[in-house]
């Protein structure tokens, strides 16, 4: 994975913390936007296709799960 330098902004309180505990702030910044951009993506999967899902949901109270009959547990 390529790294690219950015310039962030970040409270001094927060900063003077980080740097006491010796934390890496890019593999902690790093971790917290890829997090944060996993989130946005399944929220935006799931307003995409709210439709279908709604659909589904509908579909299996009036009818149960697919191949419910085949269900071991």
């Amino acid at each position: 994975m390529a790294r690219a330098k950015v310039n962030l902004t970040v409270d001094r309180d927060v900063l003077d913390e980080a740097r006491e505990l010796d934390l890496n702030m890019s593999r902690l910044a790093e971790n917290a936007i890829a997090s944060a951009a996993k989130i946005e993506r399944n929220r935006r999967w799931r307003e995409e296709n709210s439709e279908a899902l709604d659909a589904y949901e509908q579909e299996v109270k009036e009818n149960g799960l697919p191949l419910a009959e085949h269900r071991t547990f």
